[in-house]
């Protein structure tokens, strides 16, 4: 075989190599991005809560305010009835009483039921609480062993990039820059192999003439469909000995 095709089949494998990481990098991320989420979800429901709790205190403060109104309110009327000059100002002096006593009552009632209110709200909250516990603990467990794999990979591509580097500078750098070219379009199939007469690129049949080319292998051959670069496996050429 060529000795640049074959530097060039080995360069595309390590190159593929570097790139099977991406997927793994980016599943890595997905998972943390997932218990991150699910995290800040419940986090969104706690201050949620914490927001009705508010604002039903801030009510039953209302209320309880309007309550010391009134009941002063009341103990005037029953003071300013007993110094009444005629029955017109006894009746207008009871009906501001009825009506003060229509409204503590609607301002009691408001008031139960707003820490009936409370009573739920406190009860959601604790179970919301423990379970923004344990997705925080799931997120601290999850975003270690990716931080662990991702060190890990980083480790691995820096080992690859080196070797890379190495191949690289003992290839022509005429014929690097024809395979950078190809591979920019390409990706990891700059390099591929022929399978039953055709590319495994773009999986279309070659000619014989262009066929027999590859399977000489004395010059770097390319698909005349795609542009690839086209080598034949060594048992491939076992075969067509």
């Amino acid at each position: 075989m060529n000795k640049h095709l074959n530097e060039l089949i080995e360069l595309s494998k390590l190159d593929k190599s570097i790139d099977d990481f991406t997927p793994l990098i980016v599943a890595s991320q997905k998972k943390l991005a997932r218990r991150t989420e699910k995290r800040d979800d419940i986090a969104q429901k706690i201050s949620g809560l914490n927001a009705e709790i508010e604002d039903a205190n801030m009510k039953i403060g209302s209320f309880e305010e309007q309550i010391k109104v009134l009941s002063e309110q009341l103990t005037l009327g029953v003071a300013k009835e007993k110094a009444v000059g005629t029955e017109r100002e006894m009746k207008a002096l009871q009906m501001e009483a009825e009506l003060a006593k229509e409204k503590l009552k609607f301002a009691n009632e408001e008031i139960e039921r707003h820490h009936k209110i409370l009573d739920v709200k406190a009860s959601e909250l604790e179970e919301v609480n423990g379970e923004f516990v344990k997705a925080s603990q799931e997120l601290d467990k999850v975003s270690i062993e990716v931080s662990k794999k991702l060190s890990s990979i980083d480790e691995d591509k820096i080992k690859l990039f080196g070797k890379r580097e190495t191949k690289t500078i003992a290839i022509d750098q005429k014929i690097l820059s024809f395979y950078e070219k190809i591979r920019v379009w390409a990706r990891n199939t700059a390099v591929v192999a022929v399978k039953k007469q055709a590319c495994c690129g773009c999986f279309m049949k070659l000619n014989d003439s262009a066929y027999a080319e590859v399977i000489k292998s004395d010059e770097i051959t390319t698909c005349h469909h795609c542009g690839r670069i086209l080598y034949l496996e060594p048992q491939s050429i076992q075969s067509q000995a």
